[in-house]
């Protein structure tokens, strides 16, 4: 589990997000920008409903690599108007209590941007996560090496 930073005298972040984060050593797994656009390939109407498909799609990505939301370390969200913010605001507020239930959140960039790909994308969200290694298994001794050990207990 990654551990958030705020270093003496900061103030408290502006919002859902921390200043730092510290994860334990394992595996990057890095989630190119995801957009707004469903199953269906239609993105949504507005940058609310946009936004909780780019975290859906984000969601799908990390658990697909063996990880939870939980596992996020940093996020990195490209808006293409400032007067996007409030509603962009108002749907991470609805969605992070159940990607982040601990209430512990991975820092966050926003930028405002001229553009995305498509005209009608409002929002992309990249994010990082840390899996966790897993154990290597035990490494077989060679058979050479057991008798050799036999024959110095003799």
């Amino acid at each position: 589990m990654a551990r958030t930073i705020t270093p003496k005298g900061f103030p408290a972040p502006l919002g859902m997000y921390s200043h730092g984060m510290v994860a334990a050593g394992g595996e990057l797994v890095l989630v190119a920008g995801q957009v707004g656009i469903g199953p269906q390939g239609v993105a949504g109407p507005d940058v609310g409903s946009q936004t909780r498909q780019a975290f859906e799609n984000v969601r799908a990505i990390v658990e697909a690599a063996g990880c939870t939301m939980a596992d996020v370390v940093r996020l990195q969200t490209f808006l293409v108007s400032a007067d996007d913010i409030p509603g962009f605001m108002k749907a991470r507020q609805d969605a992070f209590p159940e990607y982040f239930p601990t209430g512990v959140y991975p820092p966050n960039t926003l930028l405002v941007v001229s553009r995305l790909v498509r005209p009608e994308l409002r929002v992309e969200v990249e994010a990082m996560a840390v899996r966790r290694p897993s154990r290597p298994p035990a490494r077989k001794r060679p058979a050479i090496a057991k008798r050799a050990r036999a024959q110095r207990r003799k």
